[in-house]
C-alpha cells in the first residue's frame, strides 16, 4: 500500500493496518493518520474468531471517526469487516488480491470481490479465477 504514497501530498488519506513489530514506524512517521487493528491469522484457531470480532468493532469505530470516500486495500483478514462497512455505508471498495496467491483465491478475496467497485490482481494467472477483475501487475 506504501507504493501510494505520493498521493498522500493530493488526498486526504488515513492508513489502517495490523499492529506489528514492522509498521510501528508508521505511527511516527505519520502522526494523526494510522490507527491500528489486532494482528491475527487464522493460524493461530482459538484466538482468532475472537481477534476477528474486536477488529469488526474497530473498524466499525474507524469507520465513523474517518468517512472514508474510498477504501483501498491489498487485503487481508483484518481489511474484511473495512469493505463490507464501508460498502454497507457507501464508500467505494477498491480491492487489491494479495501477491502471495498465484493460483488460489484468498478468503478476504472471496467476498470482496463480489461487492468490490474496482478488483484487482497483481498475477495474469488469477484472472481464472476473478474474470471481472484488473491485471495490475505487481503492485506490492
Amino acid at each position: 500500500m506504501m507504493q501510494l504514497k505520493p498521493l498522500f501530498q493530493k488526498y486526504d488519506y488515513h492508513i489502517i493496518t495490523e499492529n506489528t513489530k514492522n509498521n510501528q514506524f508508521l505511527k511516527e512517521q505519520y502522526p494523526n493518520k494510522v490507527d491500528y487493528l489486532l494482528f491475527g491469522t487464522k493460524d493461530h484457531l482459538l484466538s482468532y474468531p475472537f481477534k476477528l470480532l474486536i477488529n469488526c468493532f474497530k473498524s466499525l469505530y474507524f469507520y465513523f471517526k474517518i468517512h472514508p470516500k474510498i477504501i483501498i486495500t491489498t487485503g487481508a483478514h483484518t481489511a474484511g469487516p473495512m469493505c463490507c462497512i464501508g460498502k454497507i455505508f457507501g464508500s467505494k471498495i477498491i480491492y487489491i488480491e494479495s501477491f502471495a496467491n498465484i493460483y488460489t483465491k484468498t478468503i478476504t478475496g472471496r467476498l470482496v470481490y463480489h461487492f468490490a467497485d474496482m478488483f484487482v490482481v497483481q498475477w495474469e494467472s488469477m484472472l481464472k479465477l476473478y474474470p471481472k477483475a484488473i491485471y495490475g501487475g505487481w503492485i506490492y
